[in-house]
């Protein structure tokens, strides 16, 4: 009988409180301010075009500053580097919410996406030096509630400041939020070593540096015209291969990429790329077939993409729970199934009808829970190392939501025309193929486990 996992005591679960709040906020403003960008550009006379921006200049901004969590959070300590990220992301939300104009609020925007791009894997490290490995799984997969729960409530919560307030609150929101954890941060959270004899990796901070960005926005944008989309993925798939060449060769680089021999971590980032290509895909592919096979309105796809959110939501600490008393690969393959078989529906000529497309939706959102937060769980590796193991398996996941993406940009470009609902069965068979994926590298997983307790 498998026995059943310790209390966690109440000092940790403040500890996932805090970093939870700050990558709530983070993900919050990820997709929050999508809805405000018509309110932006009419208040501050500025074209759609440029207004954009608020958003793009965000995300760009995200990967740009991951890859420096490691080497930061070595040399001054991760705690001390959380409450520096989240500073700055408070103090650049109040100058986002006073901006007077366009180039103010962008410029201030992509100072929140550099914290945020800390704040994250940085919270998630430490975490891991907190916790002990009979813990982590549910602890993280408290975390990924709150953080699941910032995509899913964004466009909720966005549409209701909009029509009660100034879009200005969208972002005079994380001021009261991050000031009070902040405050209970000074006394809960651990400060973390330091190591200052590690002198900074210039050559692979400016290969990934660049390369992430460029990789990530030309991925996103492939279904543009023209060629710029290509060009600029291309590049930056070079640039990060360039990255991994120099990184093997360095005695200490800027990510520690040697972390990949190790055949657990290696199974448990490639689950986590190809769940976050799987979640990420859907949600780019979901809202156009929900619009061209059902005819919905932008507010009613909103509510259905919810719909997978809070099962998300409610599957994760369950997740978490069982990722502690049995190990994260039977949570993962589970997951993986549940992927697969809230796909398979979708790959019919017919449109679902609701009460199927809501089993669906809710089945997909809790595949998600299961399969993406044991595997981050399980590429946490010893203390020393783990920073490098949360910054790596975040820009994987990325690099997977994007090349995921860009891979049903491609399909529904060259395949839906004209469009028609019944040409989504060849994108969703794309998610079919990333689940499959998902659940073979779960499978590996436990059998490599199982062998290495033999």
């Amino acid at each position: 009988m498998t026995p059943t996992p310790a209390p966690i005591p109440g000092r940790l679960w403040l500890i996932a409180a805090l970093v939870g709040a700050g990558a709530f906020m983070a993900m919050l403003d990820a997709t929050l301010v999508n809805l405000a960008v018509a309110s932006v550009g009419t208040e501050l006379t500025a074209p759609l075009a440029s207004v954009q921006w608020i958003i793009t200049g965000y995300l760009i901004a995200m990967a740009m500053s991951l890859p420096l969590t490691g080497w930061l959070g070595r040399r001054c300590g991760y705690g001390r580097l959380w409450c520096l990220a989240l500073l700055v992301f408070v103090l650049a939300s109040a100058a986002c919410a006073l901006a007077g104009e366009l180039a103010t609020l962008i410029a201030f925007r992509v100072v929140q996406g550099l914290a945020a791009g800390l704040m994250v894997p940085a919270g998630q490290a430490v975490l891991g030096a907190a916790a002990g490995p009979a813990q982590l799984g549910r602890l993280m997969g408290a975390l990924g509630v709150v953080v699941s729960l910032g995509p899913a409530l964004g466009p909720a919560f966005g549409g209701l400041l909009l029509e009660q307030m100034s879009w200005r609150w969208l972002f005079g929101i994380n001021v009261p939020l991050g000031a009070l954890a902040l405050w209970l941060a000074r006394r809960h959270v651990p400060a973390g070593e330091r190591d200052s004899s590690r002198a900074p990796d210039w050559p692979g901070l400016v290969l990934l540096g660049l390369g992430l960005p460029l990789l990530l926005g030309g991925a996103t944008a492939l279904g543009e015209p023209g060629r710029g989309a290509w060009a600029a993925a291309g590049a930056g798939l070079l640039l990060c291969g360039l990255f991994a060449c120099v990184a093997l060769r360095r005695r200490h680089p800027l990510i520690d990429l040697s972390l990949l021999a190790a055949p657990r971590f290696a199974l448990a980032t490639l689950t986590t790329a190809f769940t976050g290509a799987s979640l990420y895909g859907a949600l780019f592919l979901l809202p156009l077939y929900l619009q061209e096979g059902y005819g919905y309105a932008a507010s009613s796809i909103g509510l259905w993409l919810l719909v997978m959110g809070l099962g998300s939501a409610a599957a994760l600490y369950v997740g978490g729970a069982l990722t502690d008393r049995l190990g994260a690969a039977p949570v993962i393959v589970s997951g993986a199934v549940l992927l697969l078989l809230s796909t398979l529906p979708f790959l019919g000529e017919a449109p679902l009808p609701p009460w199927l497309l809501a089993v669906c939706l809710v089945t997909r959102g809790i595949g998600v829970a299961l399969a993406q937060m044991p595997a981050m769980t399980a590429a946490v590796v010893t203390r020393e190392q783990v920073g490098d193991a949360a910054t790596l398996v975040n820009i994987v996941q990325r690099i997977g939501g994007a090349l995921g993406a860009a891979a049903l940009v491609v399909v529904l470009v060259d395949v839906m025309t004209p469009a028609r609902p019944a040409d989504y069965r060849v994108a969703f068979a794309v998610l079919l193929v990333a689940a499959l994926v998902a659940m073979v590298a779960g499978l590996l997983l436990w059998r490599y486990r199982s062998t290495a307790q033999a």
